[in-house]
């Protein structure tokens, strides 16, 4: 296994490098410059200040030298400062929002496994059934339903329209002045929109592939042999099928891994959550290239440690994966 992992680990360190090449190359491809911007929004400054401007910000130099600065700063864990009116450090403002778009991912990663599995294997088991068919449609309408759109819907009906649920922001404006459980229930109702569609399209994805690789396993010789035998549907179905079937739905429970995480810049932004993914949002809109590089970093690395994951969880549901 350890030899497993540590291959597994050479592997993502050139592939993080090459992500960090593609991404600032990139984003300096965009037309407009933060310079530019500041320009715009100040029609009296002179051509000569400009310049100043960007040799501050180091945009003067060749974009070779600049990524290789910038490489140099990130093996220290430096960020650099936001090109924005306060010029703070990167990682300063990241790790103030990092904790809350995790928190949300999570969540919703849980709500993914927890549910889609079971749902996958109950639609197999009764495969043709009324019940297997009824999974299917409402999982291809969650599937179908483009989650902006699901989003400004909820919002319409369950916060506007019934009160049930707040519709911005994480807490009330009278949060500090609650008790713990008065806090944490607050906290509850107003990520609940948020975690559940940002769950939805993963949700109905992974159990569609959860029942198609349950449906294959249930046919092989082996689990006829162990009906033979005269083991019980519980245990012929969820200690030798399911466990053979989840190996195709971790890979994919990893790959959503990226998903999601892009998934918060749209959701963070239409619940007004301060989040990374809206810190990612407006760094763009300002054109903040040291901010978008952090942000775009924090989530390969992510994105990364998630693949890992799965390749760990790929190991230990099948043992053949660390022999070889």
């Amino acid at each position: 296994m350890i030899k497993y992992l540590v291959k597994r680990i050479s592997i993502l360190i050139p592939t993080f490098i090459g992500i960090t090449v593609v991404c600032f190359f990139v984003i300096h491809l965009a037309p407009g410059e933060p310079t530019a911007l500041q320009a715009e929004l100040n029609p009296n400054i002179t051509p000569e200040a400009i310049q100043q401007l960007r040799h501050h910000y180091g945009l003067d130099r060749p974009l070779g030298i600049q990524y290789l600065i910038w490489l140099k700063n990130l093996s220290h864990l430096d960020f650099g400062n936001s090109i924005s009116s306060d010029e703070r450090p990167v990682w300063e403002k990241i790790k103030q929002r990092l904790p809350i778009t995790l928190g949300i991912n999570l969540a919703s990663m849980i709500i993914i496994f927890f549910v889609a599995i079971p749902l996958g294997v109950i639609s197999a088991v009764k495969h043709g059934s009324f019940t297997d068919r009824a999974i299917t449609v409402i999982v291809f309408i969650g599937f179908s339903m483009p989650g902006f759109w699901l989003a400004l819907l909820c919002m319409d009906s369950l916060g506007l329209r019934l009160g049930l649920l707040p519709i911005s922001g994480m807490h009330s404006p009278y949060y500090n002045y609650m008790g713990i459980g008065a806090k944490i229930l607050d906290l509850t109702r107003h990520l609940f929109l948020p975690v559940i569609i940002s769950a939805v399209g993963s949700l109905a994805g992974l159990s569609r592939y959860m029942r198609s690789s349950m449906l294959e396993i249930i046919r092989q010789d082996y689990i006829t042999t162990a009906r033979a035998k005269g083991l019980p549907e519980h245990v012929v179905v969820y200690k030798h099928a399911m466990r053979n079937a989840l190996l195709p739905v971790i890979t994919i429970l990893g790959l959503s891994i990226p998903g999601l995480i892009g998934g918060s810049v749209i959701f963070e932004s239409i619940f007004s959550i301060p989040g990374l993914g809206q810190l990612f949002y407006q760094a763009i809109m300002m054109r903040d290239y040291n901010m978008i590089m952090g942000s775009l970093t924090i989530g390969a690395f992510l994105t990364l440690l998630g693949n890992l994951i799965a390749d760990i969880a790929y190991g230990i549901a099948d043992p053949r994966i660390r022999v070889q």
